[in-house]
């Protein structure tokens, strides 16, 4: 299942970005982790999905998304299920249906790569955030010397 084109580029950047401590850091503050052999990857969104359980029943669970882990030989979407009230990890080969009440999205194929590809663009939106904050706290140099600037 993992052996999609996007899984080799996340492979090949995930190694020459975790190579220097500056991407480490900016991995970190982006809530980008290893946890062994696991990626995970921050993931934010309410879902409603149609689930495959391990027995073949199918449910429609309403998911409060928390991150998405890349491990060996499966990918887990993870979140809060509010149906069964606690943290869940769903198997992304096993999603038959997602739907994303927000953007009225309805998704029934390719959904592990429509679910990476929203980790990426929040992991985006998270690292320009940080950019713009780190750029309002540099130092102003001026003729007296340099000072803060007031956010």
């Amino acid at each position: 299942m993992n052996s999609n084109a996007f899984f080799g580029i996340l492979r090949q950047t995930g190694a020459a970005h975790e190579a220097t401590p500056e991407a480490a850091t900016a991995a970190s503050a982006t809530g980008e982790r290893q946890e062994g052999r696991w990626r995970v990857l921050p993931l934010e969104g309410t879902f409603e999905i149609v689930y495959e359980d391990s027995r073949g029943a199918w449910s429609t669970r309403r998911v409060e998304a928390r991150e998405l882990k890349l491990g060996p030989g499966r990918t887990l979407l993870g979140g809060i299920d509010r149906g069964r009230g606690g943290y869940r990890g769903f198997r992304a080969d096993r999603i038959r249906r997602l739907t994303d009440p927000a953007s009225t999205t309805r998704i029934e194929a390719g959904i592990l790569d429509w679910l990476l590809a929203r980790a990426e663009a929040q992991r985006r939106e998270r690292a320009a955030q940080i950019r713009a904050l780190s750029a309002r706290r540099r130092p102003v140099k001026t003729r007296a010397g340099p000072r803060e600037v007031a956010a």
